[in-house]
């Protein structure tokens, strides 16, 4: 407190924040890339991360959805209020949906087999997705308690290069979760121990335009 009352000192005590610029002369972006090449590298980055990605376009989407439940043997999936409809329209209903309300319980949600969400913005330099708890997201709680977690990307919408870019999309005001790959910690070790923060297994689905039969429903 001492070092940072000496550094205000000179500060006139009604000077707030705002009052004085503050330069901002970093590179906003850096190299000039593609939309495409912007999601290439938001792809690399997030399976460099550990993070399983997925490519598809709007019409394959329910179906990908689908096959990632049934791979993961889901017998159940929370759904955030907004997520669209048509998102889970191909899961079949033996799949139980668990809507994101205030009386689900972390207890509730750790029963949860998946989760699916939406996203606010995607960073392709640092491979992160960054949640911002509008109503296709849900509650932070819906994305840290089960253990798999399902996040849907619109490409190139959502894709940014930098974090200087992210950040001019998000509202500092709203509860952020930033995710580079599932949860992951280390002990002073090193070893590495999975799940410990969050789901263990994060699938993310890079989605656009319909696509060519090249890429239509691949997977990475």
């Amino acid at each position: 407190m001492a070092r940072i009352r000496h550094a205000l000192a000179d500060v006139p005590r009604a000077e707030t924040p705002d009052a004085v610029p503050v330069e901002r002369t970093y590179h906003r972006v850096h190299g000039d890339r593609t939309p495409a090449e912007t999601a290439d590298l938001l792809a690399e980055n997030l399976a460099d991360y550990r993070a399983i990605v997925h490519r598809t376009d709007a019409p394959s989407l329910p179906a990908l959805i689908a096959r990632l439940l049934a791979d993961r043997g889901a017998t159940s999936v929370a759904v955030p209020p907004g997520l669209p409809d048509s998102w889970l329209s191909a899961v079949p209903d033996a799949v139980r949906r668990v809507p994101d309300t205030a009386e689900l319980t972390p207890h509730d949600l750790d029963a949860v087999s998946s989760v699916v969400t939406a996203c606010a913005v995607a960073i392709a330099e640092t491979g992160t997705v960054v949640l911002d708890a509008a109503p296709d997201q849900g509650r932070r709680r819906i994305t840290l308690v089960p253990d798999h977690h399902i996040c849907v990307i619109r490409v190139p919408d959502q894709v940014v290069g930098s974090v200087p870019e992210g950040l001019e999309r998000l509202d500092p005001a709203r509860p952020l979760t930033w995710i580079s790959g599932p949860s992951a910690t280390s002990d002073i070790e090193l070893d590495r121990v999975e799940g410990v923060h969050g789901p263990r297994t994060l699938e993310v689905i890079l989605t656009g335009p319909p696509a060519g039969p090249e890429t239509a429903g691949q997977s990475r």
